[in-house]
């Protein structure tokens, strides 16, 4: 089938976000008196919702207070260090030139999710932009990826879908969408083709060829 559209992840694939996330959690498990993490050691903490970022990054205790925590420091620092990766507006440019339809999900908090694309994206026609929602499913459940297919009235087979994690190849084989690798993300190569990725990119100008 044609493909006619690109969901997006937003952490790892369309912006570089680990620093201010590994700084916020810091700052909060710094406060909570639990011991800190090397920001690299966050590559492999994130992409599963603010609750399973606190749990893996708290030593000893409950994680409930290390998440609201973690939002209120992220409050005040999301935008400190985070940047798009080189070439993402590029790609957003040249997708939009051809008529392909863009849409972002993300289990970063909605509200984060919203500020953060319209803090670097200002001018990017998505049909949706998407994070995770009070009570709604996270990724990998294909739930909000269909309905994004559905309100861009397109069938999910028709989209090709971007991300940097385990996670977002199993939400693009659950939803019926072409899952593909970011290789400039947070997770190896491996992690990627081991849960389904069929085809790895080292550049965002690569996504080009499928449209």
């Amino acid at each position: 089938m044609k493909r006619r559209a690109v969901l997006f992840d937003l952490d790892g694939t369309l912006l570089d976000t680990l620093d201010d996330i590994a700084d916020s959690m810091n700052a909060a498990l710094a406060v909570l008196g639990q011991p800190v993490h090397p920001v690299e050691a966050y590559r492999f903490f994130v992409g599963d919702g603010v609750e399973t970022l606190a749990r893996r990054t708290v030593a000893s205790g409950p994680s409930d207070e290390a998440a609201e925590a973690f939002r209120a420091e992220y409050a005040r620092r999301w935008d400190k260090k985070t940047r798009p990766y080189d070439g993402i507006p590029e790609l957003l440019d040249a997708l939009a030139g051809r008529g392909v339809g863009m849409a972002v999900l993300s289990n970063k908090p909605d509200d984060f999710t919203r500020m953060a694309v319209e803090r670097y994206f200002p001018g990017a026609a998505f049909s949706a932009v998407r994070g995770m929602r009070p009570g709604g499913p996270k990724k990998p459940d294909p739930a909000a990826a269909l309905d994004i297919a559905g309100g861009a009235g397109l069938e999910p087979a028709e989209f090709v879908y971007l991300g940097d994690t385990d996670t977002d190849m199993r939400t693009a084989r659950a939803a019926g969408m072409h899952p593909v690798g970011a290789l400039w993300g947070f997770r190896p190569a491996k992690e990627l083709l081991d849960n389904g990725a069929q085809e790895l990119l080292s550049a965002p100008r690569e996504l080009l060829r499928f449209f």
